[in-house]
């Protein structure tokens, strides 16, 4: 029970640290038609307000429906090793000298209360951070041996990410990744001078990029067998966006860096929020649709090859929120130089926009069988057209279509 409580408390921030995608609504059920089947309960199954509150418990142990590589959904634990920390980040509701209620894990504890869960079919994984004790140091060693336990112990075969603390030494790293299949270390800031505004006790360069480097250079020094269940894991970061005046330019740039050169598998991007009784609890929330261009910018350089200088930045050094930066730039760049779909090398097809990775390869394959003429032929691939018809061509030709109405 008093593990039950010291989780509940926990859980009651840590949707602020983000990890992995999270969906708390299941899909709707589509039946072949198209209409969108309203749930029934079938026999022996339990009635919505049941369902509800099952979730509800869920949340309140900090359990989210974590989205996984393919879209698996999986029901993860995020939680704490501690909430107590001696950094004094300015916007954390667990930094040092706020004044409400902390509590402490051990190993042992922590990694029994999860097999709880796991063998009650509530949780399938684990995302397991920590405040700073002791040093960096003596917290990632607590956090290795709750990893141990879990997978030598208990023979967990699950799903682990596992948080990197900043300065976390060459060996602690290279443990965690035999341990773990996520790695995460957050930079919060894009640079030493924001970080300064946000976590003055943090040291950007050496506490927390140079273990995202260690960790690269592990894996190209290394062969992955060595790596937990055959594998080294991926890397993610983490931005806290708009506590200090920092521009998209700056954010992405250091995220193009992250994903290019440290092959980071995710950045995400946290809008701040203020929280009581931390020094910027009077500033202003940000607009959460500045995350949703930063994501399509971030996904931009990783699955598409654009640079930063080709995202469309205004004078102050930001992206506009009135327009995916993938369209601004075809508005730019491809109206009066359209592709030719028959002929264009992969790279050239993903700057269009409705063409991704998955198109690329569709329109690449039906190229083989014959012409792609008409926008019907693209259509029957189970392409949608409205957005790519603008900027493309087929066959020599500009596919008609219709303009869309300005409001």
């Amino acid at each position: 029970m008093e593990a039950i409580v010291k989780l509940q408390d926990i859980a009651l921030n840590m949707h602020l640290e983000p990890a992995e995608e999270t969906n708390f609504n299941p899909a709707p059920e589509v039946a072949p038609c198209g209409q969108v089947v309203t749930p029934r309960n079938s026999p022996g199954s339990p009635p919505a307000k049941m369902r509800r509150s099952a979730v509800a418990k869920q949340e309140a142990l900090g359990i989210s429906h974590a989205v996984m590589p393919g879209g698996k959904t999986m029901p993860m634990l995020k939680t704490l090793l501690t909430s107590a920390c001696e950094r004094n980040c300015y916007y954390c509701p667990f930094r040092a000298g706020r004044n409400y209620r902390r509590h402490t894990f051990q190993p042992e504890e922590l990694a029994k209360a999860f097999m709880q869960l796991y063998r009650a079919g509530m949780v399938e994984g684990l995302f397991l951070s920590s405040g700073i004790i002791k040093g960096s140091v003596a917290t990632q060693d607590r956090l290795l041996e709750t990893a141990e336990i879990l997978r030598q112990k208990y023979q967990f075969k699950g799903y682990l990410h596992l948080k990197v603390m900043p300065g976390a030494e060459k060996a602690q790293l290279r443990q965690a990744m035999t341990l773990a299949d996520r790695l995460s270390v957050n930079l919060e800031a894009p640079n030493d001078r924001r970080l300064a505004l946000l976590a003055p006790k943090k040291v950007f360069l050496e506490e927390l990029v140079r273990p995202l480097q260690l960790i690269e250079q592990i894996r190209q020094e290394e062969p992955g067998h060595l790596g937990w269940n055959g594998r080294w894991p991926s890397t993610v970061s983490q931005f806290v966006v708009g506590a200090v005046g920092e521009t998209d330019v700056e954010i992405l740039s250091t995220t193009e860096y992250l994903t290019k050169q440290l092959h980071l598998k995710r950045v995400y991007f946290s809008p701040f929020s203020p929280i009581h009784d931390t020094p910027l609890e009077n500033q202003p929330a940000e607009n959460p649709m500045r995350k949703v261009r930063l994501y399509q910018t971030s996904f931009l350089f990783r699955d598409y090859d654009f640079g930063l200088e080709e995202m469309p930045f205004d004078q102050q050094g930001n992206l506009p929120l009135n327009i995916d930066p993938k369209l601004a730039w075809a508005e730019a760049n491809l109206q009066h130089d359209p592709v030719e779909l028959n002929r264009a090398e992969r790279q050239d097809l993903l700057r269009v926009p409705g063409i991704g990775p998955k198109h690329s390869h569709t329109i690449l394959n039906a190229r083989r069988k014959g012409r792609l003429s008409e926008l019907n032929h693209l259509r029957q691939l189970g392409i949608a057209t409205k957005r790519l018809a603008p900027y493309v061509l087929l066959d020599g030709k500009r596919p008609s279509y219709q303009l869309p109405l300005k409001l």
